[in-house]
C-alpha cells in the first residue's frame, strides 16, 4: 500500500468517526473537497436517492442531533487503490424521535457499500449504496 493509500484510508476512517459524533461545520468540512458530490443512491429511506453538495451535506449534519441520539460505523472491509478508497461498514443508530411507525429509542441498522474519490487529502466524491434492515 502506498502513503496516498494509508492516508486516503485513514482519512475516511476519521470521516466516519466525525460523523459518529455528530460533527458539524468546519469539524464536518474540513473532510471535503469545496466542490465535494455525494450520490446516495435509492434505497428504503430514501426511495430517489439523491445528490448533495458541501452545503447540503453541512446542513444535514445540523439536523442529526434531533434525529438520532447516537450512530456507529462498524468497518467490515475496506480497500484503497490511488486516490479511491471503498468502504463496507455496518450502521446503526438510536433514533430520538419517531421514523413512521417505528418509536422513539429504536436502533435502526443498516449495511453501507461506500465508495470515495479523493483529491489533495479531501473526499471530492461519495457514493453510497445504503441497504437498511427492515423496521
Amino acid at each position: 500500500m502506498t502513503g496516498e493509500e494509508a492516508s486516503n484510508l485513514e482519512l475516511v476512517r476519521a470521516y466516519l468517526k466525525a460523523l459518529e459524533s455528530a460533527a458539524t461545520g468546519e469539524a464536518l468540512a474540513r473532510f471535503f473537497a469545496d466542490d465535494v458530490v455525494q450520490v446516495e443512491f435509492p434505497n428504503r429511506l430514501n426511495p430517489n436517492g439523491g445528490r448533495s453538495d458541501l452545503a447540503t451535506l453541512l446542513k444535514r449534519a445540523e439536523l442529526v442531533p434531533n434525529l438520532l441520539s447516537a450512530q456507529s460505523y462498524k468497518i467490515v472491509s475496506e480497500m484503497a487503490q490511488d486516490s479511491r478508497v471503498a468502504m463496507e461498514a455496518r450502521w446503526s443508530a438510536t433514533l430520538v424521535v419517531p421514523f413512521g411507525e417505528v418509536p422513539a429509542g429504536s436502533v435502526m441498522r443498516a449495511h453501507f457499500a461506500m465508495f470515495f474519490e479523493l483529491a489533495n487529502g479531501r473526499i471530492r466524491v461519495q457514493r453510497n449504496y445504503d441497504c437498511f434492515e427492515p423496521w
